[in-house]
């Protein structure tokens, strides 16, 4: 099955992992993600129905926004990937304009802009909500058109909502499996874990969600599969799942030394 890149760059984003996910994800007639992020696994699987969702209300607007009007979308975002727009004083009057926007479409323009525009194509907010990712200065946006085309496509199939993820969970019926990619766990004390969401995901929640999972497939048989770094809390949150080591190379740093291979857990509980 050929491999299809998502339309966004999202730290954590789960395409360098696909062939390890798809490997252990059970068939079902429906996939369930509580923390869809750009969507790579949904792009890159195929069931029947999809229950997409995630607390970040601006990612979710711009997936029912592309899945229900892809052409004027497309229209509408590509007149900011020209070269008058790279420059750092567009991009900040830009970045203040997505801030006050309330216009449905106006906003997941602009949110694709930033996306594609700022530093790292990270996803930050500060306390008062507002998007303060600093510019990125690359050389040439690429403009994900094809992307976005595939990605309408398949959403068809799809539903996207903006919720917590034991809301997400409670929706699954016979026959669903769930994907569940939580924000990582830190490798470190220092390591700064939240910085991408808004919603500090903390250790309490971590555990919670080892719990619903294992809770869903002892009492629903409902199948999970959940992914996250491979530590010591992680194996013993995840001791009632089968668990499987995957090494994937991820930049998790910003000095380009600091890259290296990570090791990652793939917990599933049956």
């Amino acid at each position: 099955m050929k491999k299809n890149r998502a339309f966004l760059k999202w730290a954590g984003g789960k395409y360098p992992l696909i062939e390890a996910i798809r490997r252990h994800l059970p068939a079902g007639d429906c996939l369930i993600e509580p923390f869809v992020g750009a969507g790579s696994v949904f792009l890159n699987t195929d069931y029947d129905r999809y229950i997409l969702a995630d607390i970040n209300s601006d990612l979710i607007n711009l997936f029912n926004i592309v899945k229900e009007r892809p052409n004027d979308f497309i229209r509408d975002a590509r007149e900011l990937f020209a070269a008058d727009a790279n420059i750092s004083e567009v991009y900040y009057l830009l970045r203040s304009e997505f801030n006050l926007c309330t216009d449905a479409h106006r906003r997941a323009v602009l949110f694709l802009y930033l996306n594609r525009h700022c530093y790292n194509g990270l996803c930050r907010y500060n306390l008062s909500g507002e998007f303060n990712v600093p510019f990125g200065r690359y050389k040439k946006p690429y403009f994900p058109e094809l992307e976005l085309y595939r990605f309408a496509e398949k959403a068809r199939r799809a539903v996207f909502v903006c919720e917590h993820y034991q809301q997400t969970l409670s929706r699954a019926e016979p026959g669903s499996v769930a994907y569940c990619d939580p924000p990582y766990v830190p490798l470190s004390t220092t390591a700064n874990f939240t910085a991408y969401h808004t919603n500090s995901f903390n250790l309490t929640e971590q555990q919670n969600l080892a719990r619903l999972a294992s809770q869903l497939a002892r009492e629903s048989r409902i199948p999970v599969l959940i992914s996250n770094h491979d530590t010591a809390l992680t194996r013993k949150w995840y001791g009632d799942a089968v668990l499987h080591h995957v090494t994937a190379r991820r930049t998790i740093s910003s000095n380009i030394f600091g890259r290296s291979s990570v090791n990652e857990l793939l917990a599933l509980y049956l």
